[in-house]
């Protein structure tokens, strides 16, 4: 099935995209669209520890299940002042 995912501040730039369109299991949870975007872009696991996650637009947790065109996002944390 289809999920979008969405990448904010460096995880798009790593990326080198804000959109992702994946392809994942039936069945398959926020953890199982990170582990995809892991295989494509390595860099990300640097972040994994403190992402938030969302599935649409609803912060999540990692096990939650995802459905057929549901946008995934991951956030990493922000800094401001």
């Amino acid at each position: 099935m289809r999920v979008n995912v969405r990448l904010f501040a460096r995880l798009r730039d790593i990326a080198g995209t804000s959109e992702i369109e994946q392809q994942v299991e039936e069945g398959a949870t926020v953890q199982a669209v990170w582990n995809g975007l892991l295989n494509e872009f390595p860099d990300l696991k640097n972040y994994q520890s403190s992402i938030s996650t969302a599935v649409n637009a609803e912060y999540s947790r990692m096990d939650a299940l995802v459905g057929e065109d549901d946008e995934v996002a991951f956030l990493p944390p922000v800094s401001g002042g």
